[in-house]
C-alpha cells in the first residue's frame, strides 16, 4: 500500500523536477551579452485559434477586437477612423498539424484584420485587437504578419500604454514600391518629445524608417520587439534592424495591439484603399515581465531552482510553427490558450507523455521506497 506520505512525495518530485520552464524563457541579444529571462508568456496561434466566431466571453484568449471611433481631427486626417469587431476575422485551419494555406474562408489563414475601401459617414472603417491586460512590462514580443499590397493603410504591431509610452512597427502600403523593391517599416518610440513635435515621432531620435530585405507583402515574416528595461531592439525574421535607447524608452507596463486603418494623411496612411485591404496575422508570440502581483506570487512559487537544466528555456528564433504551449513538460500555471479548452481558467493543463510519465514513475518509487 502507499501511503498518504509517499503520494505527497511522488506529486512533489513531478512538479520539482520534471516540469520545464519553471523559472522562465530567455534571450540573448546580442555577442558578449548575458540572457535576458522573462516570466511570463501568452502564445497566441491564430492560425488554429478562432478569437471571433463564438467566443463566449470577452477576452476568453486574452485578445479582444475593439470598437471605437476616432473624429478626423482627433485621427488627423481628412477622414475619421472606426474600428469595427466585424473587421477583426478568424479563418483558422482546422487540421492542428497545418501551419500554411487557405483557411475555413479561404485566403490565407491567420487572424485578418481588414480596412474597408467604402466611406462610411465619413468614416474609414478598419481593425485593432489588444490584449486585455495591461500587464506587460519588459520582454520580447513577435508577431507573424502578412502585410496588405492595396495601397492606402496603415498595418501595426505594437506595444502601447498611452500616446507618449508606445512602440510601432508600422507598414505603409503606399510606401512599398515593387518595382525597384522599396519596402519600408517605420519604427516609432511615441514619447513626450514626439508629442511636443505634434506626434510627429520623425523629428525624434525614437524613429527610424528601415528598409526590408524581402516583400512583407508576399508571405508572413516574423516582426519582433524587445522591450528592455535600458533600450527597445526591432528585428525582422531575427534581423536587427533598429535599436533605440533614451527618454523615449517606456517606462511602465502596457499591452500589445494588432492594429490596420487609414484615414487620408498625406504625410502617413495615404489612402483610403480604393478596395478592402487585408493584412493577416498568423501568430503573436509574448515572453515578459508581469506587472501584476499575483503573477509575480506565481513565479516565486513555481521557480525552485533557476541553475536546473531546463528551468530557463531560451526562446527559438523565426520558427512559425513552435510554442512552448504545445509541448509536453511545461510548467503550469502559465496563461496559454487552446481551443481544446484543456487547462481551467485559460490556463494550460500539464500533459504528461507515457514514456517520461513512466521515467518518473520508477524513479520516485525509487526516491520514496515504493
Amino acid at each position: 500500500m502507499i501511503s498518504l506520505r509517499s503520494l505527497t512525495s511522488f506529486s512533489i518530485f513531478l512538479g520539482y523536477v520534471l516540469a520545464d520552464c519553471e523559472c522562465g524563457y530567455s534571450i540573448a541579444t546580442g555577442p558578449g551579452e548575458g540572457e535576458y529571462v522573462f516570466t511570463d508568456l501568452l502564445e497566441s496561434d491564430f492560425i488554429h485559434l478562432d478569437l471571433t466566431d463564438g467566443t463566449p466571453a470577452y477576452g476568453k484568449y486574452g485578445w479582444a477586437p475593439q470598437e471605437f471611433d476616432m473624429s478626423r481631427d482627433v485621427a488627423r486626417g481628412p477622414y475619421g477612423e472606426a474600428f469595427a469587431p466585424q473587421n477583426v476575422v478568424s479563418n483558422t485551419i482546422a487540421d492542428a498539424q497545418t501551419f500554411e494555406g487557405s483557411g475555413i474562408k479561404g485566403g490565407d489563414a491567420g487572424l485578418q484584420l481588414v480596412v474597408d475601401g467604402e466611406i462610411h459617414d465619413g468614416m474609414v472603417v478598419g481593425a485593432d485587437i489588444s490584449t486585455t491586460v495591461m500587464q506587460y512590462f519588459h520582454g520580447t514580443f513577435r508577431a507573424g504578419i502578412k502585410v496588405t499590397d492595396v495601397p492606402g493603410t496603415c498595418s501595426a504591431f505594437f506595444w502601447y500604454m498611452n500616446d507618449t509610452q508606445e512602440i510601432d512597427m508600422e507598414f505603409l502600403s503606399s510606401q512599398f514600391n515593387k518595382t525597384n523593391s522599396t519596402f519600408p517599416v517605420n519604427l516609432v518610440l511615441q514619447s513626450k518629445e514626439s508629442k511636443d513635435a505634434g506626434f510627429d515621432a520623425s523629428q525624434t531620435e525614437g524613429f527610424r524608417k528601415v528598409d526590408l530585405p524581402f516583400d512583407p507583402t508576399a508571405d508572413f515574416h516574423e516582426y519582433r520587439i524587445d522591450f528592455l528595461s535600458d533600450r527597445v531592439l526591432f528585428y525582422a525574421d531575427a534581423e536587427l534592424l533598429a535599436e533605440m535607447n533614451g527618454t523615449g524608452v517606456p517606462s511602465t507596463p502596457g499591452n500589445l495591439q494588432l492594429s490596420h486603418w487609414s484615414n487620408g494623411n498625406t504625410g502617413w496612411s495615404q489612402g483610403p484603399p480604393g478596395e478592402n485591404a487585408t493584412t493577416t496575422v498568423s501568430y503573436v508570440k509574448a515572453y515578459f515581465n508581469s506587472s501584476l502581483a499575483s503573477r509575480q506570487q506565481d513565479y516565486r512559487i513555481r521557480c525552485k531552482d533557476p541553475s536546473a537544466p531546463t528551468a530557463v528555456c531560451a526562446i527559438p528564433d523565426k520558427n512559425a510553427t513552435f510554442f512552448f504551449g504545445n509541448m509536453n513538460n511545461m510548467t503550469t500555471n502559465q496563461t496559454t490558450y487552446r481551443e481544446d479548452g484543456v487547462g481551467n481558467g485559460g490556463e494550460r493543463a500539464r500533459v504528461w507523455s507515457l514514456p517520461l510519465f513512466t521515467t518518473a514513475l520508477g524513479m520516485c518509487a525509487w526516491v520514496v521506497g515504493l
